[in-house]
């Protein structure tokens, strides 16, 4: 062995492939049990469970860790039966299969956390060993099921022709398309690999086959797929013209067994790259901008003294837009997609619903929207406490929605979408009970909520719990507390409610896209400059000849002086910042910036406004100066730290203690 080689390295490698198949496998699982539901194969999800398992196994052997070795050996026997069987499973292999997953990825934790690492579970192993034998079989038959050449039809496995009969039986087409490489196509960059890339996107490729060509020497590569693309788009994609693209058509029953076909990996291009290096790579572009707005100050003073800092002043605004454009591209490199982060939630509600001997539907609505990493990773244990909650809580049991005359299964509902430029909204719904208001103000000893947003007020006091026992998945007294501390006093985002006695609750959680650097309005409140996230601010109003009432009670517990402004017919309470923070009195306010808490508006007044700019955000590490309604401080070129401020977790401390 090499003296340069690296154990630590290669086995950190292993970790991030293995987790990445595991999912893939967890995924590629559910999807056969949702067919084997409908009384249909899912031979695509079984190959390609077979393919993550393989890899798996390869991976590990390499790295030498044994008990992985194992079990994904023994999970890769179940899944050749099942492909000889046309991609079927009977319905108690899955929970099998999913107890293999769930052994490999303990491994995998046990390893990541440099815990002892123990053998495969022997009664996995046996019960694994028994399945092959209970994998359903197709009937054979001899006859032809679709249109296709004889010679590509030999190269066809089972599960390869099982595949195109379901698209088939779906409504689909099925189409085969041949790619002709050339020396000419090469140089522009045209290859089979792009090919399959370009076609990947719009189809579900069956196959890619070699095949040698008739009319002149050389290989030409023919596509089998299936897709709701039309024939233009499919003869785009390989880069051939329309006539040279066949319709397959459904002309008889499947064809009998035949052995798992080579793997068909498709490449994609992209690399890994270790979170920390993305992170050292921010803080490197934070300072620069600190420096940036340094140069701008200094260029000022310059200008101020009379020096002729034209030239200056142009390379300083064309320094800015660089790093407008450097901060975006690694922004970009920083965010995941909100699909990938909610990629375990399939499994995890298969689980609570099998706890609670409950039937769940579950419906994921993410499409494209995407958010930084760590944004992802605080704002994913709050969707699982609110997906517990709503198994446990809120889902009636099947007699219970009968006796209501809704449907057995309960349905939760996962959505996500952007929230303007620089938000995400995520919203967990379900059709169960709704909350008991009256249960729950019992249980916190306070009167009934007859809104939402006091009903949210109730329901995330810490420690309060309506589960009379403690179960596996909920009644410990964490919960609502949690998830607002999360996604208000961390990220600095927005939690609302809405329940219906009967008809169901839905959750919604506001949460900036990054936190580090950010787009803020600054301004003046007593002799203290202060920053406030752009994303948070609803409106900024002149109060000069606005209508403004005194607070009804002339005393105040918090020694914050709050009144009354009338914006538009509604009453918004003002409250003014100098006196919130105790600073000394530096002229009359003449602005307001209104926020939005739990849907309702809180304006702040101010001395004046300073204008937005980009700022670094740095948390408040010291306990000493750490205090509600402060989410960090920025520095801005000057060398004098200014306050980032969290307007919207201040005026509900502050209004709270009003009440």
């Amino acid at each position: 062995m090499p003296a340069s080689f690296d154990a630590r390295e290669f086995l950190a490698g292993f970790l991030v492939e293995a987790a990445e198949h595991l999912v893939s496998a967890n995924q590629n699982l559910l999807a056969v049990e949702a067919m084997l539901q409908k009384g249909q194969p899912h031979p695509r999800a079984v190959r390609d469970l077979y393919r993550s398992l393989h890899t798996i196994k390869g991976l590990a052997s390499m790295v030498g860790i044994e008990p992985i070795v194992d079990i994904s050996h023994a999970m890769e026997a179940v899944l050749r039966a099942a492909d000889r069987g046309g991609g079927r499973l009977a319905p108690g292999m899955v929970d099998v299969l999913l107890k293999g997953t769930r052994a490999i990825e303990e491994a995998v934790g046990a390893l990541e956390h440099g815990r002892p690492l123990a053998p495969a579970p022997a009664t996995l192993l046996d019960a694994l060993a028994l399945l092959p034998a209970q994998a359903p079989q197709a009937a054979p038959s001899s006859e032809e099921t679709f249109t296709l050449d004889p010679a590509l039809r030999s190269k066809l496995g089972l599960a390869d022709k099982e595949q195109i009969t379901q698209g088939l039986l779906a409504g689909r087409h099925v189409w085969r398309a041949d790619f002709v490489p050339s020396p000419q196509r090469a140089a522009e960059g045209i290859t089979i690999t792009t090919v399959r890339e370009a076609v990947g996107r719009i189809a579900e490729i069956v196959k890619v086959i070699p095949i040698q060509r008739q009319s002149a020497p050389g290989i030409a590569f023919a596509l089998l797929v299936v897709t709701d693309a039309d024939v233009m788009a499919i003869a785009q994609a390989v880069h051939a013209d329309a006539e040279q693209v066949v319709p397959v058509v459904q002309t008889a029953p499947p064809p009998g067994p035949e052995p798992l076909g080579a793997a068909e990996v498709e490449r994609v291009g992209t690399i890994r790259v270790e979170v920390t290096r993305l992170d050292d790579a921010l803080d490197k572009l934070s300072a620069l901008v600190v420096t940036r707005y340094r140069l701008e100050r200094a260029t000022a003073d310059l200008a101020a003294r009379g020096a002729d800092v034209r030239a200056l002043a142009f390379v300083v605004q064309e320094n800015g837009r660089q790093l407008r454009h450097l901060r975006a591209a690694i922004t970009r490199a920083r965010m995941i997609s909100v699909a990938d982060m909610l990629q375990r939630v399939p499994l995890l509600v298969r689980g609570l619903a099998q706890q609670t001997h409950k039937q769940v539907t579950l419906d994921l609505q993410v499409g494209r929207a995407e958010l930084d990493k760590g944004v992802a990773d605080r704002i994913f244990p709050a969707v699982v406490h609110l997906l517990r909650n709503a198994v446990d809580h809120a889902l009636e049991s099947a007699a219970e929605r009968t006796a209501a005359g809704k449907p057995e299964a309960g349905v939760l509902r996962v959505s996500a979408h952007e929230h303007g430029t620089s938000q995400l909204e995520l919203r967990v719904t379900d059709d169960g009970r709704g909350i008991d208001r009256d249960k729950v103000a019992t249980r916190a000893g306070r009167p009934v909520p007859h809104s939402d947003e006091a009903l949210l007020e109730l329901i995330c006091l810490p420690g309060l719990s309506t589960m009379d026992t403690t179960t596996t998945t909920s009644g410990r007294g964490m919960g609502m507390d949690i998830i607002r501390r999360i996604t208000v006093d961390q990220l600095g985002g927005e939690l609302s409610v809405k329940s219906v006695a009967g008809a169901g609750t839905t959750f919604t959680l506001r949460v900036p896209l990054t936190v580090t650097i950010i787009d803020a309005f600054l301004f003046m409140s007593g002799n203290q400059r202060f920053a406030v996230p752009v994303a948070s601010v609803e409106e900024i109003v002149d109060l000069e000849g606005a209508r403004i009432a005194s607070w009804p009670r002339p005393g105040s517990s918090t020694g914050v002086q709050t009144r009354i402004l009338d914006r538009g017919g509604t009453a918004v309470p003002l409250l003014a910042l100098q006196s919130v923070f105790r600073l000394p009195p530096d002229g009359a306010g003449r602005r307001a910036i209104l926020v939005r808490r739990n849907g309702e508006l809180i304006a702040y007044e101010v001395d004046r406004m300073l204008g937005q700019q980009e700022v670094v955000v740095r948390p408040l590490e010291d306990p000493l100066v750490r205090r509600a309604g402060l989410s960090g401080a920025t520095d801005i070129g000057d060398g004098k730290p200014t306050l980032v401020v969290d307007l919207i977790g201040l005026g509900g401390s502050l209004l709270e203690a009003e009440a």
